[in-house]
């Protein structure tokens, strides 16, 4: 228990202290469209440290659900052009959906399945069957924003696994739309 309190502390006070020092300024698109030469020439000069730093600014974005990934995703076609944008976008959409879900499953998933076991039966039994359809469905219609798909899908019994797979997959449209 004190594992979680701390975990979801931690998480508040990340989203806390982005939103105080006003850090979603630097996500905007006026932002990135002043300092796009800056960013181009810094990316020639530092290739894959850019491609590290996009990646872990990316997963940290999705992780704790901010809402700056439209902008993220857009910045890597500029950053690094349509395929190699989209690439680095599903990756770290992917590995921060993956956080995300499992912050979920960790913090309340398991617990709203144990205590609400038999009125979540049929629905565990329905998702299970129709997994694959029902997550590429919530993935490739934009009705859910992508940071809640992740967490609802944390707290169901979506298997792991079936996540990442649905979740890679599924953004692909999008990455490339995005970065491009």
């Amino acid at each position: 228990m004190k594992k979680k309190i701390l975990i979801v502390s931690i998480f508040i006070l990340i989203i806390i202290l982005f939103k105080s020092y006003e850090l979603d300024r630097y996500f905007s698109f006026e932002n990135l469209k002043i300092q796009k030469e800056i960013l181009n020439e810094f990316v020639q000069n530092n290739y894959l440290l850019t491609v590290g730093i996009f990646i872990i600014v990316y997963i940290i974005n999705v992780s704790f659900m901010l809402p700056t990934a439209g902008v993220i995703s857009l910045s890597s076609g500029v950053l690094f052009g349509t395929f190699a944008g989209a690439v680095f976008s599903n990756i770290a959409a992917t590995l921060g959906a993956i956080v995300a879900f499992l912050f979920a499953r960790y913090i309340i998933g398991n617990k709203l399945q144990e205590k609400y076991k038999d009125k979540l039966d049929s629905f565990n039994k329905g998702l299970s069957k129709n997994k694959y359809k029902y997550l590429f469905s919530l993935r490739l219609l934009p009705i859910f924003p992508f940071f809640m798909v992740n967490f609802l899908c944390g707290i169901t019994k979506i298997d792991l696994k079936t996540y990442i797979i649905t979740t890679s997959i599924g953004i692909i449209p999008g990455a490339f739309v995005f970065s491009y």
